[in-house]
């Protein structure tokens, strides 16, 4: 089965199912002797893990990660990172109804059109159960890029139709601290009670809703990215519409830009006399990328997410012969997955990032 890869130098591979034995991920091109912190792994793993509150799936799963081979006294060999996460808490008979029916919104169809066969019990493959592996890759890639002093952050700007405010600190430790005491994950602590309320006010319903979540990188140097077909913004476009759910993309000014004029859109470069001798612009619509590169500015870009397509309501649809079929929603899901998503979409920016830049290394003598 095509398509488990991503990246060129730094190469992950994922396997595994929602209900089989484990999930899991090999990291290709890792360089060797670069520490690897099984703590923060299991950290970040814990971010997007089950069941860790109200306003999530309460399907429980420890997501406590084994690291199999490539690393040896604490840090990397060189050799490919073998890791898996082994599933715990399987139910795989709150999928017995829809053995032979389509759940609406679902990979249900297209997988028996594609395979002639499919894994019913919550979605096999397409389930967001294998997001964990992405993850706990995504960890080693941003202890690669820390060491290259590149940061990345992301929070929930809206769940629905309620925004959050632009942020007004620049201070990531500062926004970090904000996202995580709240189990949305939005760093604004006035709107975060207002996403949880009116999360939980759509899981009582039987509903669920979308959202969407926004990242920012800073100390990314200038030169990521490759011209024509790799530009940086079309692999982070590429990384963000494979996250389950995601629906929209959006970098930089994004679909607000098409309302400005050139005169408007255009950042304007500041002479080099800033305290860091970098470039800079007085203002930031490219989103930190021009021509397909980095050009050392923050790169922003939001992504946005459908509602979770199981509701615990009774749905018209039809079964695997083509014949009319009600369904009715049954298992554990998110009302809303952008709590538990927003470290994917920071996982997914620090595999793109820690490809390109051991790419841009061969860019030059």
């Amino acid at each position: 089965m095509a398509g488990n890869s991503f990246g060129q130098l730094f190469r992950i591979t994922t396997f595994g199912e929602s209900h089989g034995l484990a999930i899991g991920v090999i990291v290709d091109g890792c360089p060797a002797g670069l520490t690897i912190s099984l703590d923060f792994i299991q950290a970040e793993l814990d971010k997007r893990k089950p069941g860790q509150s109200k306003i999530t799936t309460q399907r429980k799963e420890s997501d406590a990660v084994q690291i199999l081979s490539g690393v040896f006294e604490g840090k990397s060999t060189g050799t490919p990172i073998a890791m898996l996460i082994p599933n715990e808490d399987q139910r795989s008979k709150d999928y017995g109804h829809n053995i032979d029916i389509y759940r609406p919104s679902h990979a249900d169809y297209v997988y028996d059109a594609k395979y002639g066969i499919r894994d019913h019990r919550g979605g096999g493959r397409s389930s967001a159960r294998e997001t964990a592996a992405r993850v706990a890759a995504g960890a080693i890639a941003k202890l690669l890029l820390k060491q290259a002093g590149i940061e990345i952050f992301a929070h929930v700007t809206a769940v629905g139709k309620i925004n959050a405010p632009n942020l007004e600190s620049n201070n990531l430790d500062e926004l970090l601290k904000i996202r995580e005491e709240n189990m949305v994950r939005c760093a604004d602590p006035a709107t975060a009670n207002e996403m949880i309320n009116f999360i939980d006010h759509i899981r009582k319903d039987g509903d669920t809703v979308g959202g969407k979540i926004a990242c920012i990188v800073k100390g990314c140097p200038a030169g990521l990215g490759e011209p024509v077909f790799d530009k940086l913004h079309a692999d982070l476009g590429k990384a963000m519409l494979s996250i389950n759910a995601v629906h929209g993309f959006e970098y930089g000014s994004g679909f607000d830009g098409t309302e400005l004029r050139g005169s408007e859109h255009n950042d304007i470069p500041l002479p080099k006399v800033n305290e860091e001798n970098k470039f800079k612009t007085i203002t930031n619509h490219a989103g930190g990328i021009l021509g397909g590169i980095s050009n050392g500015m923050d790169i922003t870009f939001k992504v946005g997410f459908k509602p979770v397509a199981t509701i615990m309501h009774n749905q018209q649809t039809i079964n695997a012969a083509g014949q009319a079929a009600e369904i009715k929603g049954k298992g554990r899901h998110d009302p809303c997955v952008v709590p538990r998503a927003v470290v994917i979409v920071e996982a997914m920016t620090a595999l793109v990032l820690a490809d390109q830049l051991l790419r841009n290394k061969s860019a030059k003598l």
